[in-house]
């Protein structure tokens, strides 16, 4: 089945950060099942790509007509077919090569990245990467193996500490998740999200810069 969800392509509207990096913005996409603890109780949806065997997130570059958050939102929904509600705080903030352009010199390949957590509240039977992608509902655990960069792993690090924290003092979005089952392809309209924070800076193990260098306090619109 075709989507009648237009996908934005080419990069004439990426955005890209005073030294250079490209700007994306990503999510970590969950379900709750109400039973167990945060790290056996949650799913995460992961995404293949053509051609491989390991997962990503869903992620893409940040462009000039949207805030950092629609930008995550957009990339959810074009490569995953989900929409939901974006999670209050950021997950963070993180610098990267891709993994294309490893071995390129300059600032070539090099993304500054925005990840957040959603909880998802539709997930659609068609989307625009359809015929590209496959969609795989895992626990927490189960992700770790399967992401395809180190930073991945750190961010669902990051996920697991807040969600984990959040469940403890009852800081969730402030109503019960849904469960995967329960989830229906009828349209659910986003929440408004607040205007983009300071985010903080957590360097990945696959960091390809110098680590004393300092990212934008105040990022211009941003994954690879």
């Amino acid at each position: 089945m075709m989507s009648d969800i237009p996908a934005r392509t080419g990069r004439h509207r990426q955005l890209y950060g005073k030294d250079g990096f490209r700007l994306v913005a990503g999510l970590i996409d969950l379900v709750d099942d109400h039973i167990g603890s945060v790290v056996d109780r949650l799913e995460v949806l992961m995404i293949s790509s053509p051609n491989r065997h390991d997962l990503v997130f869903p992620k893409g570059g940040w462009e000039d007509d949207e805030s950092v958050e629609d930008a995550a939102l957009r990339e959810a929904l074009e490569e995953a077919g989900i929409r939901g509600t974006i999670y209050k705080e950021p997950l963070g903030e993180w610098e990267f090569r891709s993994k294309s352009k490893e071995k390129c010199c300059g600032l070539e390949g090099f993304c500054r990245g925005y990840m957040y957590a959603m909880k998802v509240t539709e997930v659609l039977e068609s989307w625009p990467e359809q015929a590209d992608r496959e969609r795989k509902w895992l626990t927490i655990r189960n992700a770790y193996p399967l992401c395809r960069y180190p930073w991945m792993c750190e961010a669902l690090k990051k996920f697991e500490i807040v969600m984990s924290r959040d469940d403890e003092l009852q800081l969730e979005w402030g109503a019960s998740s849904p469960s995967l089952s329960t989830l229906s392809s009828s349209v659910v309209a986003s929440q408004p999200v607040s205007e983009t924070p300071e985010l903080p800076i957590i360097p990945p193990s696959c960091f390809s810069r110098p680590p004393e260098a300092k990212a934008s306090t105040n990022p211009v619109n941003a994954l690879c």
